[in-house]
């Protein structure tokens, strides 16, 4: 860290990631406040270039947080254009043949009528107009780097990275130290695998008696597709081929307006096969008949991965801790008995809101542990739908798709969520591969550039943008494990789980060398979730760094 002096600014609450949750919770406090005629002072960081720029989601999202925040959003022009018209949901068998599940046999949670296909971006863009109107300050392109603590250990606010600091460590002629934001309480809203988060799950012990957490890897694409072939409304979703070997996930495809439908792949980060791509099992995915007679004639216009939190009840954290709270996909609210997240993060967002406010009420001191917010939390819907939701991962995975499936369904349809029964999987993801030796080698067929792509056009796609000469934010703990153990062991998964091609194992003359290529990095945090080792550690580049997602 450089010897220059931070300058300090003092808040009330600093929020850290401008997400739904954490512009849910900005929200609910000014509300809160304005409503009691209190003075308050809000502040959010937000690392990409714009509010929106690395938030991607499928997304089909329940407005019941959002009909609880702002029940006037419809008046207001919330981007929520789009309602379900109809689900459709396929069992792929193989190559080019599949099933369709009748909605009889579908869990209750699958079902989304009254629910609405959004760009989630967009979504957080209008919340982020929201907050500001109540008073709320946003500061985009300045990443959160660091946990302030106190003397006495409590959380005391974060400090965002210093900018204009070379790749060897030195400061430039751009060189701008970060500034420290002190606040009363921080809420850590990141989404998946914030590093932040992680850090202060780590030192708090947060996740003791909860279980092992679980993964995915979402992929998605934006097409814009032949309006004789375009429904708006209408909800494709789906599993099995080409997924195969013990690896589960499943896909979507959804018609949006303006004549666009996004396209995804959801693989869950528990697979075993070292030589499994995400990325091209997705691309191959393309070509089969349920999702070719839509994107056929048409043209991909945006590309992105990110990675979901799915572990559910059983693996949530505690959220609280001296000085602050870490909520949303950061502790883990997605609710994958539905494969959504939007309606839970905002939720938890809000409930933080409201245990700091009513702390700050009551004393002006902050620093304490929100006390209250575990029974707020026990008390709201939001519990209530995640404990009915708990039995639904682990079922899927000890039992697979079929089996899995048919739990579920007893389970949600017939129990309503509340089957005397709990079943746990405390496997970690990354502990799951297979030494490649013991692995069947993937062949993936050679991509169209009509239907299925390479890596690097499709980043070009995800306006992925670094500052390049700055220090790698993908650090290794030990330099010679990839070469060393990955490579020998897994043939080293990192260059075919990463889906930007950030990680190479190049052959010189002197022999292989391990190659980051951290430009490309979409902020997916795969790397620091499968590594075998625990060895990437993923860390916030220079503010504004990363993809600018348009519409997704």
């Amino acid at each position: 860290m450089s010897a220059t002096a931070r300058e300090s600014m003092e808040f009330d609450v600093v929020i850290v990631g401008a997400g739904p949750s954490g512009l849910s919770a900005a929200c609910r406090l000014m509300q809160q406040a304005n409503a009691a005629g209190k003075e308050l002072t809000v502040c959010v960081v937000e690392k990409g270039s714009e509010v929106g720029a690395h938030i991607l989601s499928g997304a089909v999202i329940e407005s019941r947080a959002l009909d609880e925040l702002f029940p006037d959003w419809k008046e207001r022009g919330a981007p929520l254009n789009t309602a379900v018209t109809e689900d459709q949901i396929f069992m792929l068998k193989s190559a080019d043949k599949s099933v369709k599940v009748p909605n009889a046999l579908v869990p209750k949670t699958m079902h989304n009528e009254g629910n609405y296909i959004v760009s989630l971006g967009n979504l957080c863009r209008w919340l982020a107009e929201q907050a500001e109107a109540l008073g709320v300050e946003i500061f985009p392109g300045f990443a959160a780097s660091e946990v302030l603590y106190n003397e006495d250990g409590s959380v005391k606010g974060i400090a965002t990275g210093d900018m204009g600091v070379s790749a060897s460590g030195e400061e430039k002629d751009s060189y701008m130290p970060g500034m420290e934001l002190h606040a009363k309480y921080t809420i850590f809203s990141e989404g998946c695998r914030g590093h932040l988060g992680k850090e202060l799950i780590g030192r708090f012990a947060l996740d003791a008696g909860a279980d092992a957490q679980h993964y995915g890897l979402g992929i998605k694409e934006l097409w814009d597709i032949d309006p004789d072939k375009h429904q708006p409304g209408l909800v494709v979703h789906g599993s099995g081929w080409p997924l195969s070997d013990g690896a589960s996930g499943g896909f979507f495809l959804y018609h949006t307006e303006g004549c666009q439908v996004v396209v995804g792949l959801i693989v869950d980060l528990n697979y075993a096969n070292p030589y499994l791509s995400p990325f091209d099992e997705f691309q191959r995915m393309k070509h089969h008949p349920v999702l070719k007679q839509y994107l056929e004639g048409g043209k991909r216009v945006s590309y992105g991965a990110r990675a979901i939190t799915k572990g559910g009840f059983n693996a949530l954290p505690k959220m609280t801790f001296p000085g602050g709270i870490v909520a949303g996909c950061n502790a883990g609210t997605l609710n994958f008995a539905k494969i959504k997240g939007t309606h839970t993060a905002m939720k938890s967002g809000m409930l933080a809101a409201e245990s700091i406010f009513a702390e700050l009420s009551s004393s002006a001191e902050g620093g304490k542990e929100l006390t209250d917010f575990a029974e707020r939390f026990k008390g709201s819907w939001l519990y209530d739908e995640l404990f009915r939701s708990r039995n639904f991962g682990p079922a899927m995975h000890k039992f697979g798709p079929l089996l899995g499936g048919a739990f579920n369904f007893i389970d949600q349809n017939l129990f309503a969520g509340k089957m005397p029964v709990t079943l746990h999987d405390n496997h970690e993801d990354y502990a799951q591969l297979k030494p490649a030796a013991e692995a069947k080698q993937i062949e993936y067929p050679k991509p169209d550039g009509v239907l299925s792509f390479d890596k690097l056009s499709s980043v070009f796609l995800s306006n992925t943008n670094h500052e390049e000469d700055q220090p790698c934010h993908l650090q290794l703990k030990d330099a010679d494990v990839p070469l060393q153990n990955n490579l020998p062991v897994y043939a080293e998964p990192a260059q075919r789980y990463c889906p930007a091609g950030v990680y190479e194992v190049v052959e010189d003359e002197a022999g292989p060398r391990f190659q980051i290529n951290s430009q490309n990095c979409l902020h997916c945090k795969t790397c620091d979730i499968k590594d075998p080792a625990q060895n990437i550690r993923w860390v916030v580049p220079e503010g504004t760094g990363g993809p600018n997602y348009p519409n997704m």
